[in-house]
């Protein structure tokens, strides 16, 4: 019942602010690089989230702020689990010195700092998105690596995996036919909880300039630039921050209810308690 609740309250959040955010992509209200005489404007019908300090719709900016984040967002979710999952499928069922050598590799770039991982790439490869979709991708390779190798061990000496080695299968048909199934629950939950932790890193480095650059909005660089003008009119900052904090909110309640949902364990526990 709990799996149910939050999986569905994630939903509805993700439903509002994705579906805005969709809706975007196909219709503003107006140019949100148009300036105009009406500034820091409290909400109304004219501009439901106010303007900013150039006279700019907050809502059509936030708009095409979210395309933006969520964009680089799924761009290094999707880059780091599908590296991530590859090397730790290798090192899963390869074993031996390759396990240890892959294991230690992951250990070293989670000890590496993102922030100045992210310095570096936006130095190599200038202001734009591309730096940061690189670091928060490599940032999360240990982590799908990491799962997706300690899901492997655990699966490979289990007894369907022993009668198929025995009847002759070779390590292809083992991997996609007995053992990949068992990776699609744990690599999606950690999917969702991943692009929640994504979309904060690529507000946090736009809030630090190292995202895409102006005068194209992001919902940490909309931040950062409302900073200023915060005593004067709150709006042009509130409404992305809110937008981030709904959308990662609803990813991690998403995460949160697909576990309860999908692991086994923890269905057979719920079903075990006391009523």
């Amino acid at each position: 019942m709990r799996g149910h609740l939050e999986l569905w309250l994630g939903l509805s959040f993700l439903l509002v602010t994705g579906g805005l955010v969709a809706v975007g992509c196909v219709w503003l209200p107006t140019d949100p690089l148009a300036m105009g005489d009406e500034r820091l404007l409290p909400p109304s019908l004219g501009h439901p989230m106010g303007t900013d300090w150039f006279g700019r719709d907050v809502l059509a900016r936030v708009l095409v702020g979210g395309r933006v984040s969520l964009a680089a967002a799924l761009a290094a979710v999707a880059l780091g689990a599908g590296v991530g999952t590859g090397l730790g499928g290798l090192a899963g069922y390869q074993g031996g010195l390759l396990e240890e050598l892959l294991m230690r590799g992951a250990d070293l770039l989670l000890a590496f700092p993102p922030l100045l991982l992210a310095l570096l790439l936006a130095t190599v490869l200038g202001p734009g998105p591309w730096g940061i979709v690189i670091a928060i991708a490599v940032f999360n390779v240990p982590y799908f690596s990491r799962l997706t190798r300690g899901c492997l061990v655990s699966l490979r000496e289990r007894e369907f995996v022993l009668a198929a080695q025995a009847l002759g299968a070779g390590g292809l048909h083992i991997l996609g036919r007995h053992i990949l199934p068992h990776l699609v629950s744990p690599l999606l939950v950690q999917l969702t909880v991943s692009l929640g932790g994504a979309l904060l890193a690529e507000a946090a480095f736009s809030y630090l300039g190292l995202g895409t650059p102006p005068p194209t909005p992001s919902w940490g660089r909309m931040l950062k630039e409302a900073q200023s003008y915060f005593h004067l009119s709150p709006w042009p900052a509130v409404f992305p921050g809110l937008f981030i904090a709904l959308t990662v909110l609803g990813l991690n309640l998403v995460g949160d209810g697909l576990r309860d949902l999908l692991d086994p364990q923890l269905r057979g526990l719920s079903g075990r308690l006391p009523r």
